[in-house]
């Protein structure tokens, strides 16, 4: 039985090839002509060797042309169905270099959501987000407003914590545009599955792929931008936050724009 185009696209977007049905036959490239059946093509005249070409360098916008399919693939697909999509996921070249997929961690119901980066050396030992220094700070900041990552709390005091890649890149390097499109499809079908009543971005790359800006932090944050529909508030790294500590104020501040925020929607 052929695969259906839904089938095809999440086949692709996990990295594995689609066969072609066996009795079909191979098109023609654009522009060649085929000589007919009954004749043989003419023997081709001797081309001179030519330098070889400069190989191009891959861009990112065929990666981003293919996340919409992508996301329609993923569309149907509930939390247990996602989690294992990211773990088998061979899209890009991180999963040869992984140790483990970073899914997620959180009430499936949360009310908030925190939106990290990339993981790191102990995120992908662990297979969790935010688990060394940074993910200590964390917790103290969501502590600090009676939040918790716990699975198993009320979903008004219950924070969802996803990162916009699920592998960590060799060395802690930066995400390129190419593994963030990759990767994006995933975290946008987390966000509709959790429905949160406010998302908080930590970190540029966070902010990059939910709101499509290159802006400073520093100006985007302050006020309450949406994604979606639902409000957004940017706010630091906690890993930048822990090399510059005069900011942590400024984080604290964020983090109080973001609960007057749900409290606000929970009174209209």
């Amino acid at each position: 039985m052929p695969w259906t185009e839904r089938q095809q696209a999440l086949l692709q977007a996990m990295g594995l090839r689609v066969w072609a049905e066996p009795d079909r036959e191979p098109a023609a490239e654009a522009g060649s002509v085929l000589p007919p059946a009954s004749e043989p093509a003419p023997p081709a005249a001797p081309v001179p060797a030519a330098p070889p070409a400069r190989a191009r360098p891959v861009s990112s916008p065929p990666a981003r042309a293919a996340a919409p399919a992508v996301a329609s693939a993923l569309a149907g697909l509930d939390w247990p169905a996602l989690r294992s999509a990211v773990a088998g996921c061979q899209a890009c070249s991180l999963c040869s270099s992984r140790t483990q997929t970073v899914f997620g961690v959180g009430h499936p119901q949360a009310h908030w959501m925190v939106v990290g980066e990339a993981p790191g050396e102990n995120e992908d030992l662990q297979g969790e987000p935010f688990v060394g220094a940074a993910g200590q700070l964390l917790d103290r900041m969501l502590a600090a407003l009676q939040l918790s990552r716990a699975a198993d709390g009320p979903p008004e005091r219950s924070v969802y914590i996803a990162n916009t890649l699920k592998c960590r890149p060799p060395r802690n390097r930066n995400p390129s545009a190419e593994e963030l499109a990759q990767c994006e499809p995933f975290l946008v079908r987390q966000i509709e599955l959790l429905q949160p009543r406010i998302i908080l971005a930590m970190g540029r790359f966070a902010v990059q792929t939910l709101l499509r800006s290159d802006e400073p932090i520093g100006r985007l944050r302050g006020r309450v931008h949406r994604y979606q529909g639902v409000p957004l508030v940017v706010t630091y790294h906690p890993a930048y936050l822990l090399r510059s500590l005069p900011e942590k104020a400024k984080a604290w501040d964020d983090l109080c724009l973001a609960a007057e925020t749900v409290e606000g929607s929970a009174a209209v």
